[in-house]
């Protein structure tokens, strides 16, 4: 299996919300890693990984969905490495893989509907899945990064929120907790190093691995807003002016329930949010349109002038 490097051709398995409601995140993780000079290679003929819909039903079709986006990056593109920088599809390939690795139920299952499909089982071990985070962690690191930066982050504060997904359950992310320089999953840092790298201001913030209720958005819409009000209110109070985000549920989340906040509970918050591969972008010296800035709800455009982030 491929060492990680800059040298690395990644599969790129944008998943359905990249190619939608968060196209601005797959806009700036393929500028950024162009600006980076890291390889991106979508995978071929890729399906939805079972997000919630179906894993609810049927978590072993779930399995197989995963399974068969993993199959393909191995098989169709020749590739070991997947990145995913959805975490809900990160978490889904991810549990997919411990599922293939420890229930001969979910192998049968994988193995029979892949037989009908027409294509080769995905065995487990066969690919590594790794999220955005990853990938510009390992392949370049905070100390290369930083020699990158054309806009310095410098004066920024930023809260840090990874989501729920990222995380837990914590035995299907074995390479998480193995000291230095691995991610944790109580106090994950890969974005806060990241960013700080940018030369950005990591505020103390409690709630970056809280919930946001992004699977009771349709069902309970006041219970996702109240869990969204919780992490704005919190960043606020931690000094934050931006929310960097690196999931596309979290990200549509707290925009929406921003607005919502105020219009159904009379709560205002003014804490921006972006996702942490446009910082990074605005940070390198790309124009935020290229990064789909534009395409945000949250409108983060004086705070860009005001901080002089254009090129």
């Amino acid at each position: 299996m491929s060492k990680l490097d800059k040298t690395t051709t990644v599969g790129y398995y944008p998943g359905c919300a990249l190619e939608g409601t968060a196209h601005a995140y797959n806009r700036s993780t393929k500028a950024v890693g162009k600006k980076l000079g890291l390889k991106l290679k979508e995978v071929k003929n890729w399906n939805c990984c079972g997000a919630m819909e179906v894993k609810n039903i049927d978590p072993k079709i779930q399995t197989y969905l995963s399974s068969r986006v993993l199959s393909n990056a191995v098989n169709l593109n020749g590739l070991d490495v997947v990145m995913a920088p959805c975490n809900g599809c990160y978490h889904n390939l991810k549990k997919a893989e411990y599922d293939l690795a420890a229930d001969a139920e979910s192998r049968d299952v994988v193995d029979r509907l892949s037989a009908k499909a027409g294509h080769k089982t995905y065995e487990a071990g066969q690919a590594r899945t790794i999220h955005a985070l990853d990938w510009i962690k390992e392949a370049i690191g905070e100390e290369e990064l930083a020699s990158r930066i054309k806009n310095s982050l410098e004066g920024l504060k930023v809260a840090n929120y990874y989501g729920c997904m990222y995380t837990r359950p914590r035995h299907i992310f074995p390479e998480k907790d193995q000291g230095p320089g691995s991610e944790s999953t109580s106090q994950p840092h890969f974005m806060d190093d990241l960013l700080a790298a940018a030369g950005a201001e990591n505020v103390d913030f409690p709630l970056k691995t809280a919930c946001c209720g992004g699977a009771h958005t349709l069902s309970d819409s006041d219970t996702s807003t109240k869990l969204v009000l919780n992490i704005l209110e919190a960043a606020e109070a931690a000094g934050a002016e931006v929310i960097a985000t690196e999931c596309p549920t979290c990200h549509t989340g707290l925009e929406i329930h921003q607005v919502r906040a105020e219009k159904v509970f009379g709560r205002k918050t003014s804490v921006k949010i972006l996702y942490f591969t446009q910082l990074l972008g605005l940070a390198l010296g790309i124009r935020p349109r290229r990064l789909g800035v534009q395409e945000n709800i949250s409108d983060s455009m004086d705070l860009i002038v005001e901080k002089r982030l254009l090129p």
